[in-house]
């Protein structure tokens, strides 16, 4: 094995495929978005080179601004929600001593592999304001409060949050599930004797060991929410007005609506340099000693 190992010509030839497949499939568009988006550039015709004026002009741009904020606000929402039940759910669920708990894992993962189309289109009559099923829930309580969730711009962005939220909750609970599964068992019995509860338990000895997870889970969490486009594209087109837009829509509208690729290459550079950012600062706080057991 050592020998395989120490073999260069050998290392290299099991690493090409992949690194070619990364290269022409993720690096290449990486490269060729950045370099776009120094031109003033239709998509079609030959583009004219104007240096730094797309992003000069996205600074200046009060929807960019707009997008950006509303690429933090989902990223906060889905990260708190899919992370915080997550583990709820994953500690109630290995807790379990009953054979039913299987169908809970599957059930919570159902709506992971549903069409984002059919999750959306589910969401848009809850949220209903004539028939949807919260404001019937309002009225079955007795309540004469009502709400237009996706017309009102203070909510719009929100709400659709919760729909990605409620949709890849159960991908962070599989993970999360596994994570607590992974914590040697002789742990937790040492915290038992020593007179710990089992909420000190999971917080001193099951979160602690489970930090590469979490890791995980918020780097896919983080730089989802930042991506977010099929949610408000299906259910608001952005709307109403611009209050839904997020980097990845204007994006979006600035290449294939109005003809300005270059300007949507430059809206799409900074979301690359966002999710990076994301990723360095988690990687640079969270699990950089591993643990071993």
């Amino acid at each position: 094995m050592n020998k395989f190992l120490g073999n260069k010509t050998a290392i290299l030839l099991f690493i090409l495929p992949a690194l070619l497949l990364y290269s022409v499939m993720v690096f290449y568009p990486i490269v060729q978005t950045f370099f776009r988006s120094l031109y003033e550039w239709d998509g079609l015709t030959e583009g004219t080179f104007i240096w730094f004026d797309n992003y000069k002009r996205l600074f200046e741009d009060r929807l960019f601004f707009t997008s950006v904020y509303n690429g933090l606000i989902f990223a906060l929402i889905i990260t708190v929600t899919q992370i915080g039940i997550g583990t709820v759910l994953a500690f109630a669920v290995a807790d379990m001593k009953f054979k039913g708990r299987r169908i809970l894992r599957i059930a919570f993962f159902i709506p992971v592999v549903l069409s984002i189309t059919v999750v959306c289109q589910l969401w848009l009559s809850i949220y209903n304001a004539d028939y949807g099923l919260i404001n019937r829930v309002f009225d079955m309580l007795g309540l004469s409060y009502r709400q237009d969730w996706l017309s009102s711009s203070k909510t719009a962005i929100i709400a659709i949050a919760f729909v990605n939220a409620w949709q890849y909750m159960g991908y962070h609970f599989a993970l999360l599930l596994a994570g607590v599964k992974s914590v040697p068992e002789q742990y937790m019995e040492a915290a038992r004797i020593d007179g710990a509860t089992k909420l000190q338990a999971i917080w001193k000895i099951n979160i602690p060991m489970m930090a590469e997870t979490y890791k995980f889970c918020l780097v896919f969490a983080i730089t989802g929410g930042l991506n977010a486009f099929a949610n408000m594209f299906i259910m608001t087109s952005g709307g109403p007005g611009t209050s839904t837009y997020t980097l990845t829509y204007l994006m979006y509208r600035s290449a294939f609506r109005v003809g300005e690729f270059g300007y949507g290459s430059a809206a799409a550079a900074i979301l690359v340099l966002e999710c990076l950012l994301a990723t360095l600062i988690i990687n640079r706080f969270i699990a950089r000693e591993r643990l071993t057991y």
